[in-house]
């Protein structure tokens, strides 16, 4: 279907707008006044307009001006400007603001307006280029809206625009992020037939779709075929067929890629996303202690394990009994300077806690405090949680002035500041009581619900109007 015929039936939103709107919060010199101004002038083409105007352009301007076309329904001014914006040499959309264009303007609950834009494009004779296409095909992506980016990648030919593997590449990731791999791959077999081909981006997204999907013979077979393509699969790859194994194949599959890629070149080579999916495999499979001979692997590749691999290893053979293998691995993995002692400890007093083993947690946590070691916000904050939840409220006080002593309370969630305030309220520890909530204003913590009401009552009746003027304004 030809552009022509579409547009005998599109209804496409007038940009026309009688007498100027604007709302009465902006002020007129602001660059999103400005902006929205020249975008309600009733001229064709009014991205000749906006080139006009020699004014930075930056985020927040951009959405003030999308967010100002939302609250007036005027959507396709919003469009239009954030895909003129697109296209200046000076800036450059994020990952972010294709989000935010989506969420403002609805896009995805209004298609219709990427047609629209495509029409008004083509009745006013404006001048298109291959990246105004591009930054259209992305917002049908980030949007999910596959079938729109399909008929906008068919329109790019009407406007002079050759379609390249860019383009193609957004639309094939559209259709898998909606799980559509089999119009994803009928569109790579089609590239050949325009002249471009698929790269490292269209073969990862369709493996990857089809490894979502536990459709794992398939991710192999265009794995493998990739090479005949002149495409050799790189670390990302690997990678995602590698957690695709471990979630759905078997071990030995998963270490038959890795040693591939151990063997392989520079491209492929294993890195700590890698050894850790296989890690947390054998792990969740109930094979901790095999997991530890790849953390060997891993080391002799001299790639460095990180906070999660470690946490995952010794959640893994704590979960099995295996204890004391964890601390003999917290102190080779110490020794060689991996991580620190604060970082590896703090990651087995969370496994001890997750495992039940409250009381060897404890004792692990206080012998960090003892030695001046600071252990992390995670497990302070579990730590105090378990305290308070097992009726120690005082206990959690005095380790929580403790933890401040070593200046690692910054970490500690909020929540746990209300569930201690609460408890030492209830238990009529209102000395502390006073000294936590003084605390609390000082640093502009929170009171979360449920606790409010009751540390509320609790500050009225001591007369402390202070911190409760403060606790009401926290709730704003």
């Amino acid at each position: 279907m030809s552009l022509f015929s579409v547009c005998r039936y599109l209804s496409t939103t007038s940009l026309k707008i009688t007498n100027p709107i604007f709302p009465k919060n902006l002020s007129p010199s602001s660059s999103a006044h400005i902006y929205w101004t020249h975008l309600q002038k009733d001229v064709p083409n009014i991205e000749r307009t906006l080139d006009r105007v020699k004014i930075k352009l930056d985020p927040l301007c951009l959405i003030s001006v999308l967010q100002i076309s939302a609250d007036f329904n005027q959507p396709l001014l919003g469009l239009r400007f954030f895909i003129w914006a697109g296209l200046q040499p000076s800036y450059g959309h994020s990952l972010y603001m294709y989000n935010k264009a989506c969420n403002l303007l609805r896009i995805d609950r209004n298609p219709e307006i990427i047609y629209d834009v495509v029409h008004a494009y083509w009745t006013e004779r404006c001048s298109v280029t291959v990246k105004t296409f591009k930054v259209v095909l992305c917002l049908c992506k980030e949007a999910r809206l596959a079938n729109e980016g399909l008929w906008v990648l068919r329109r790019m030919k009407e406007f002079g625009c050759g379609v390249n593997t860019v383009a193609y590449n957004v639309v094939i990731r559209s259709f898998c992020y909606v799980g559509n791999v089999e119009e994803a791959v009928r569109l790579v077999r089609e590239m050949g037939s325009t002249g471009n081909f698929p790269d490292m981006i269209t073969y990862g997204a369709i493996v990857k779709c089809y490894v979502d999907g536990g459709r794992l013979d398939e991710a192999f077979g265009l794995f493998r075929g990739m090479k005949a393509h002149g495409c050799v699969p790189n670390t990302v790859l690997y990678s995602i067929l590698i957690d695709g194994v471990c979630r759905f194949g078997s071990f030995e599959k998963a270490l038959e890629l890795l040693c591939e890629m151990e063997n392989g070149g520079k491209s492929c080579r294993p890195n700590a996303v890698t050894y850790t999916a296989v890690i947390q495999s054998l792990c969740e499979g109930g094979r901790s202690v095999t997991a530890l001979s790849v953390l060997d692997r891993m080391k002799a590749s001299g790639c460095s394990p990180n906070k999660i691999t470690l946490r995952t290893l010794i959640n893994g053979l704590c979960v099995e009994g295996n204890v004391d293998d964890a601390y003999k691995l917290i102190e080779r993995v110490v020794e060689v300077g991996d991580l620190s002692v604060g970082e590896c400890y703090s990651s087995l007093v969370v496994c001890l806690l997750w495992v039940g083993k409250f009381e060897e947690a404890e004792k692990v946590f206080r012998i960090l405090l003892v030695g001046g070691v600071n252990p992390d916000g995670l497990a302070s904050s579990h730590l105090l949680r378990g305290l308070c939840l097992k009726g120690r409220i005082l206990d959690g006080f005095r380790l929580h002035k403790d933890i401040e002593i070593l200046g690692s309370v910054s970490g500690i969630d909020s929540d746990i500041y209300s569930l201690l305030l609460a408890g030492l309220i209830e238990n009529n520890y209102l000395v502390e009581a006073e000294n936590l909530a003084g605390l609390m204003s000082e640093r502009d913590i929170q009171l979360k619900p449920p606790y409010l009401e009751h540390v509320v009552d609790y500050l009225k009746s001591s007369g402390k109007s202070e911190l409760l003027s403060h606790f009401y304004r926290s709730q704003k």
